[in-house]
């Protein structure tokens, strides 16, 4: 073996997450390696060709307010948007766009290669050299040594992967692409635990092969809202692509009920937990067997391919069933596929390792993200990359790690949620999961972000000064219309008649009329003469400030409590077996989790409030005999 080269940071994967923590590590001035199985698959979408949707298009726009890619790539190959949930209130409506995955893929590729100090390699990494718990080098599988002084692993479900279809067993990462089956036991042998997941993807079909009269037309958005926030609508909108949306019914249940024997995940041979909330189309009608139908979404691959994408049928069953299930479909009855779908087991790691920095707790320099965390999606993985990409950098200068907590992100959500609580299943970003979301809305995200993206250098100086103007527009705008006064004159009357909104009985403040919900900015236009020209993102975002400040004041009483918890730390060398009436259960959750905070502490799994009053006592008791000590 010899040394191939000396490196800051190297990158295994070249997948969501291996992309935006290359780009972070290399954007921040560092020297980095990204490597990859295929240079053809970089940022591949193996399964779903969209990016965004419920809560994960908010991880994809904090992304972007840090200074990562994904949002900016999806604008520049998308072939339909959407705002979804429009019908609720703004907390959560989540972007959701439909890529062309290979302009996706190849618009990617493409940043990275001109992206200096990053150099990308088609190399199989099958070995992390680990020495007195530092990260020391990574080997590849051609025994080239690379020196690092960290490593931030995003192998995505590429490791010791196995494709499975019916009886068909296929030893191959996604899309039949080559698999690492020897990085594994090179982390068994550091001490890593690892943990068998699984997930699947459904088929690929014929569009010409589709009578789409059949099935009902979904269209994107006449208005189109960037992900990034650097762009502006008329910079991205293009002609959009439909989507069409059909129904299972009982013929198609029926197939998979007989055959379900030959599906592997119920015949025993797969050993990998899948994930509970994108379920198979086996496990739909097995767990949902009261459901007359199910809704399945045909999906446009792209703009120069027949591909269709049948979103809502994941599965492994035989590709005969496969084509005998699809076609009782309306719309489908004389469908060809083009790909079979398959179901993937891969091996990840248990989070509960990591700290919130996403480096390992007993390796320093070494940091997981993405699938290998145990979570699924594409979102997940990108917003994890960026982190752990982030604080690779920050861990090479010897910089104190950027951490984003539950009252800051969806991303600090996420992390939490997997190193504190860790997970059984493939974790998947969901609104409910984060406590305070009218908070984190995705309309807001470069205002909670975008600072934390400058000050590790993710954010240029000229976008900087462009998010500083619209803050200060926006709190002026806020500021402004406080003092702004209308009477009862018969035009302000004639304006509230009009929108079926009470009449005045004495002046007000024009922000209390415009908290009314029927009540638009531009409705007062004629009548407030001073008003000054604003875009519509900061008219926005002083609308919902204004309508929802009782609730965001409310909300933000709760994130002073979780930061009060957050900042009750623990001592880094607590013998939990010394914390009297503690019970056995939380004594050993607390013992692998290792938590830094009182609050950390709180949210573990099997940790009762009764214990967290006792951990306190305990806690008051050492620092009151450390004060008398001393």
């Amino acid at each position: 073996m010899y040394v191939a080269d000396r490196i800051d940071i190297a990158i295994i994967g070249g997948g969501h997450a291996g992309c935006e923590a290359a780009l972070a590590s290399a954007r921040m001035g560092r020297k980095t390696i990204m490597f990859t199985m295929s240079l053809d698959s970089i940022a591949m979408m193996p399964c779903n060709p969209n990016i965004g949707g419920t809560s994960k298009g908010h991880l994809v726009r904090e992304i972007d307010a840090l200074g990562g890619e994904m949002g900016r790539n999806i604008d520049r190959t998308y072939i339909q948007s959407r705002m979804l949930n429009t019908a609720k209130g703004p907390a959560v409506h989540s972007l959701r766009a439909q890529a062309d995955k290979v302009k996706y893929t190849h618009s990617m590729k493409e940043l990275l290669e001109k992206v200096p100090n990053l150099t990308i390699k088609q190399q199989e990494i099958v070995d992390i050299q680990v020495e007195d718990g530092k990260v020391k080098a990574v080997v590849t599988n051609t025994g080239a040594i690379y020196e690092c002084k960290a490593v931030v692993l995003a192998g995505g479900t590429y490791i010791r992967s196995r494709c499975l279809t019916g009886e068909c067993i296929e030893y191959t990462g996604p899309n039949g692409l080559k698999t690492s089956n020897k990085l594994s036991e090179s982390l068994k042998g550091i001490g890593i635990e690892l943990r068998r997941f699984k997930t699947g993807t459904p088929a690929r079909v014929d569009a010409r092969t589709i009578d789409f009269s059949k099935m009902e037309p979904q269209y994107g958005d006449e208005r189109i809202v960037p992900f990034s926030f650097e762009n502006k609508e008329d910079d991205i909108k293009r002609e959009q692509f439909p989507c069409y949306l059909t129904y299972t019914n009982e013929k198609t249940h029926q197939i998979i009920r007989d055959n379900l024997h030959r599906s592997p995940m119920y015949s025993g041979v797969i050993e990998g937990t899948g994930p509970r909330y994108c379920p198979s189309i086996e496990d739909k009608v097995v767990r949902f067997a009261d459901k007359e139908r199910h809704q399945v979404f045909i999906e446009p691959e792209g703009e120069n391919t027949t591909e269709m994408y049948v979103q809502g049928m994941s599965s492994s069953l035989p590709e005969e069933v496969q084509l005998a299930m699809l076609r009782t479909l309306p719309g489908l009855e004389n469908v060809e596929v083009m790909r079979t779908g398959y179901a993937i087991e891969y091996d990840c790691i248990n989070p509960l390792q990591l700290k919130h920095s996403l480096e390992m707790k007993s390796i320093e320099g070494f940091f997981s993200a993405g699938q290998m965390n145990g979570s699924s999606g594409y979102e997940e993985a990108a917003a994890q990359g960026l982190i752990a990409g982030i604080n690779a950098a920050l861990k090479v200068e010897e910089r104190e790690p950027m951490i984003i907590d539950r009252s800051e992100g969806y991303i600090g959500v996420l992390i939490d949620d997997l190193v504190t609580k860790g997970t059984k299943e493939p974790y998947r970003m969901m609104t409910s999961r984060a406590e305070y979301r009218l908070l984190l809305r995705q309309d807001n995200a470069d205002l909670r972000l975008t600072e934390k993206g400058y000050k590790v250098g993710l954010i240029s100086e000229e976008r900087y000064q462009k998010f500083v103007a619209k803050r200060k527009a926006i709190e002026e705008e806020m500021e402004r219309l406080k003092h702004v006064y209308v009477g009862t004159s018969a035009s302000v009357q004639e304006i509230l008649e009009k929108k079926g909104s009470t009449l005045l009985k004495s002046g007000i403040a024009l922000a209390e009329v415009l908290k009314r919900p029927e009540i638009a900015y531009e409705d007062f236009a004629d009548i407030d003469k001073d008003r000054p020209e604003l875009p519509i993102e900061v008219i926005e975002q002083v609308m919902i400030e204004l309508r929802y400040e009782g609730y965001i004041k409310r909300q933000m009483q709760q994130v002073d409590q979780f930061k009060r918890l957050e900042k009750r730390l623990i001592p880094e060398d607590i013998n939990y077996d010394e914390v009297s009436s503690l019970r056995l259960e939380a004594k050993q959750k607390l013992e692998q989790v290792r938590p830094v905070s009182i609050g950390q502490a709180s949210r573990i799994s099997g940790v009762s409030p009764a214990d967290i009053s006792m951990l306190l006592v305990y806690l008051e008791q050492r620092n009151r005999g450390v004060k008398e000590e001393s």
